[in-house]
């Protein structure tokens, strides 16, 4: 998709006014605040000594012709994962009142020459020595593949926002079980101390920047808690800043041997707790399968030693079962780690069959329950992370009440889910890839992307504990070259400085967070300006899903409490399976049929109305081949949907809108040698 041309709002003429402004400062001496002058993008008064930013020229503000914000979208990125795992596994902070020096230091155990960055070579080998020496030399670090030192330094964020990007989503990020066997921590592990801890350090870095521009409310870095304040901010040209939360085991939902460890009321009364704290969007599983949800899981030697993990927080490894369809689990990773040594005496990581890639565990009942929270709270869904059997659920469940709230922030979801949630009116952003890689993977959805008029974003994920691009050399075809002017062409950018270290995209690879604008230049070389186009119209797609979770309105459902009956009904002496079960609003209960192929269940909606949309949610026992038919009399029927290749779960009929009273599923093939069961059917106008 090719954008249309992109006007921004120049600096305005120097008024006489500002002339004689600029000779009484000059006459009074020169200080921060007034060489910033008439440069609202430039800070009053920013500490010395800093990070240079090295971007210069005003960042466009206001929209397009078609009046559409536009900007780049890091939709993952953990601003203060330094104070996660017990405050000592990321050194480094994103910002200190105290200085540079103090915010970009190693962690102590890392002193003089690494040799305790443990969890450097248990998840990526080698020894882990490097100079640990931060500012003012950084010789080793920040680096591409360094997991372990931060990446997210305040003044290298507003690089990436100088350079274009308007939406940032701070991923509030812990586990509680990486935490608790790490030997170097200077704070408990409990993961909602750690959430709210992180919460509150991103506001302080918000007013912590707004003084460097004179005052609450006037810096770059804004905290928006909606669709609409996210607009305005990225018409003045700011950081759209928005709270999610990724973490294994929220609400205290945690699994110990298939037992969940919270409740519905836990559930509601956290996701009330993070909303009031500003989060928007937020993972229900991280790694380890809990209470909520199983895993997509992880590869080579850091899959084994989260794997490892799962055992020791709930007392069982992975397992896994063949997939059903196309999407599939990562291969768990086999590969051998340190991290086996934590394992009790006796216990080994399990072989997996090589064709069996499906995690056992999708969506439980109390994750649908927080599912069903987050909609009536307009709260967006990240789907990265969960099993395939658990994102089918949740779309499934999405699409029955056309809610769009979903978002894929990180190449984590199998892209064959990429059309679905497209066509909910989700978000989708790709990891942060070297840019030949990323391009090729940007080019594989492109028509979809085409087809559903839709922007594309990326996650950066830093201080996330993954690698990041790697360097394609001084000599690399289409290498960056600097200084070059950002996409809108509004700003020049130069290599990024900070101590006495200048940074090249080229021969150092995506070292931090500053050098986004870099490696977008990067891709524009490699991958063409579409490719670059489709992530410069990321904001706006962005907005749209929260706007449409934001607007959304649940239907009303026209079957619920209607009479109902039926060619048969399953009979039990403990428990009823009668028709109505299927209208009562109730999950737990069902409607059954007899064991045998052509069954039937009709609703009575008792007047005639527009009948558009239902949904059949099916026990274990489900039509493989069925109709849904309307009629307006009871006598003659019209067939307005059916299926051969139902799978069970929860099914959404879509046709054009019809008039009817009466509303049949008509079962003709079986998937089971049950018969046919629906706990719940949903008939809604639209």
């Amino acid at each position: 998709m090719t954008m249309s041309g992109r006007p921004y709002r120049r600096r305005k003429d120097v008024t006489v006014v500002s002339l004689l402004l600029l000779v009484l400062a000059m006459a009074l001496g020169p200080t921060p605040s007034s060489a910033a002058g008439a440069d609202w993008w430039v800070p009053t008064a920013r500490p010395a000594p800093d990070s240079q930013i090295n971007v210069s020229g005003e960042p466009f503000t206001g929209t397009n012709a078609e009046g559409e914000v536009r900007g780049f979208v890091d939709a993952h990125n953990h601003l203060m994962s330094n104070e996660a795992f017990g405050g000592r596994l990321i050194c480094g902070k994103t910002f200190s009142e105290a200085g540079v020096a103090d915010a970009l230091k190693d962690c102590p155990e890392h002193y003089p020459d690494g040799t305790l960055a443990i969890f450097d070579y248990i998840t990526h080998g080698g020894d882990g020595r490097h100079d640990p020496v931060g500012w003012p030399t950084f010789k080793d670090w920040p680096a591409y593949d360094s997991m372990t030192h931060q990446a997210n330094y305040y003044a290298w964020v507003e690089r990436a926002w100088r350079g274009g990007q308007r939406v940032l989503v701070n991923d509030l990020v812990t586990n509680g079980m990486i935490c608790s066997v790490y030997p170097f921590k200077d704070r408990g592990c409990d993961e909602m101390t750690s959430i709210r801890l992180q919460a509150k350090l991103t506001y302080d870095l918000q007013a912590h920047i707004d003084k460097m521009y004179g005052g609450p409310g006037k810096g770059w870095f804004r905290i928006v808690l909606d669709s609409a304040q996210a607009r305005q901010v990225i018409e003045q040209g700011k950081l759209a800043v928005i709270l999610g939360v990724e973490t294994s085991e929220p609400f205290g939902c945690k699994q110990i041997l298939d037992i969940a460890q919270c409740s519905k009321a836990d559930i509601d009364a956290g996701l009330d707790e993070l909303y009031g704290l500003g989060v928007r969007s937020m993972f229900l599983c991280h790694k380890f399968d809990n209470a909520l949800c199983g895993v997509r899981f992880d590869e080579h030697g850091l899959g084994t030693a989260i794997n490892v993990g799962q055992f020791l927080s709930t007392g069982t490894f992975w397992r896994t079962e063949k997939c059903t369809g196309p999407q599939k689990d990562n291969p768990i990773g086999g590969a051998a780690t340190e991290a086996e040594a934590d394992l009790p005496d006796g216990v080994e990581v399990p072989e997996y069959e090589a064709d069996a890639q499906c995690n056992v565990r999708g969506l439980t009942d109390l994750g649908e329950y927080a599912v069903r929270g987050m909609m009536k709270r307009k709260m967006m869904l990240e789907i990265d992370h969960m099993s395939v059997k658990a994102t089918g659920r949740v779309l499934d469940i999405f699409e029955a009440a056309s809610y769009p709230g979903v978002l894929s922030s990180h190449s984590w979801m199998d892209l064959n889910w990429t059309e679905r949630v497209y066509a909910l009116g989700g978000f989708v952003a790709q990891y942060m890839h070297g840019s030949e890689e990323f391009s090729a993977e940007a080019k594989r959805t492109d028509a979809l992307r085409e087809k559903y008029g839709v922007g594309y974003g990326y996650g950066t994920d830093f201080n996330g504990i993954g690698d990041h691009p790697a360097p394609r050399g001084a000599d690399a075809a289409d290498k960056v070259t600097y200084p070059f002017k950002s996409v809108d062409g509004g700003s020049v950018i130069d290599k990024q400085t900070t101590g006495q270290r200048t940074w090249d995209l080229n021969t150092d690879g995506a070292a931090h967070v500053g050098l986004v604008p870099d490696w977008i230049e990067d891709i524009r070389r490699v991958g063409g300006q579409d490719v670059v186009d489709d992530l410069f119209g990321g904001a706006e797609s962005y907005l749209d899903t929260w706007g449409g979770s934001e607007q959304h309105q649940a239907g009303v459902n026209l079957a619920k409490g209607a009479a109902a009956t039926a060619s048969s009904a399953e009979s039990n002496p403990v428990t009823s399976y009668a028709p109505g079960r299927a209208v009562d609003g109730d999950d737990d209960t069902r409607w059954a049929s007899d064991w045998s192929d052509d069954q039937w269940l009709r609703i009575d909606l008792g007047a005639t109305h527009r009948v558009g949309r239902v949904t059949l949610d099916w026990e274990r026992a489900y039509g493989k081949s069925y109709r849904v038919e309307l009629s307006t009399d009871g006598v003659s029927w019209r067939t307005a949907w059916s299926t051969t290749a139902g799978d069970g779960g929860l099914d959404t009929a879509r046709f054009a809108g019809t008039p009817a009273r009466y509303v049949r599923v008509l079962g003709l093939d079986r998937g089971t040698d049950w018969g046919y069961s629906l706990h719940e059917v949903g008939v809604h106008s639209s």
